[in-house]
């Protein structure tokens, strides 16, 4: 996990530290972290992507319509508030209380995001479209992990995606572009990504999904050379069409993403040219413009 004492930081210094599974970066990574995510936008936009940014909290029961507290209760960070009636005694409680008792507070209803796409198909729900509808967004996200790595395993971190919402054709085709750019896009930077299948957290881990995905599977990740993954590829079928009503030629649409964790990226780059930032950052604007 690099880390950098501040007063101590130059140029060319690994510029982030962690702690708690929360980064703070300094301008290197900051500036780095900026320019991956034009590539990423820009490869949306010029997919025919409209650029849109969705509310920081997700409703609860919203959530429970797709399955999550079946299959990841354990990733879920619920938002809540201190209750009125407890107010007072909060505010005459000792300052050492490091912690707000479960007691003093309301019930949750809203749960921050694990991932970027879930605001996207809830704000599209009941929604019904002849031609494909794609959208790129960013979010923070946050995942209650049973552990950290330095960037690479984050409480809270920067994920973009670029969704595709229509036919199966439609995805297949926004999948398959997308791929073909991350490997040039890797090619470009000299960094290795080794393409792997991976489980698709959409779906029930034990369910007739499951068993259909491990003879097609549906979800492609990238890893850097130390296993990092920094970007994946998902097809959910038509299981948000179906859940959230959301329509397409008046079928349960097809959906899948693109979703690139910002971070991870900078952890790869910063691994690749070993600590570099700023060699880092030429490296990503160049590769940006041939991929």
């Amino acid at each position: 996990m690099p880390v950098t004492d501040p007063a101590s930081m130059g140029e060319g210094a690994t510029t982030w530290s962690v702690r708690d599974g929360l980064a703070t970066l300094d301008e290197p990574a900051v500036l780095l972290k900026g320019a991956l995510d034009a590539v990423f936008t820009r490869w949306g936009t010029e997919a025919g992507a409209r650029q849109r940014s969705y509310p920081p909290l997700l409703r609860a029961e919203e959530l429970a319509s797709l399955d999550y507290f079946r299959n990841f209760p354990h990733l879920g960070n619920p938002v809540t508030r201190i209750r009125r009636d407890r107010l007072a005694a909060r505010a005459a409680a000792p300052t050492r209380d490091i912690a707000l008792p479960a007691a003093d507070l309301a019930e949750a209803t809203h749960l921050l995001p694990s991932a970027a796409c879930y605001g996207c198909f809830l704000h599209l729900s009941g929604t019904s479209a002849d031609t494909p509808v794609l959208i790129t967004t960013v979010a923070q996200c946050f995942r209650n992990e049973d552990h950290h790595d330095g960037l690479r395993r984050l409480w809270g971190f920067t994920m973009r995606e670029i969704v595709c919402v229509g036919s199966a054709e439609a995805v297949r085709t926004h999948l398959d572009r997308h791929r073909e750019r991350i490997a040039a896009f890797g090619t470009a930077l000299g960094l290795t990504l080794d393409r792997q299948p991976a489980t698709d957290p959409f779906f029930e881990k034990d369910g007739s999904r499951t068993v259909m995905q491990l003879l097609a599977p549906v979800k492609d990740e990238y890893l850097h050379t130390d296993g990092t993954a920094v970007a994946s590829t998902n097809n959910h079928r038509n299981f948000f069409g179906e859940r959230r009503a959301i329509r397409h030629a008046g079928r349960p649409a097809f959906t899948g993403c693109v979703a690139f964790g910002l971070e991870r990226w900078v952890h790869a780059l910063g691994d690749l040219f070993e600590g570099d930032l700023a060699a880092a950052h030429r490296a990503v604007r160049r590769a940006g413009e041939r991929s």
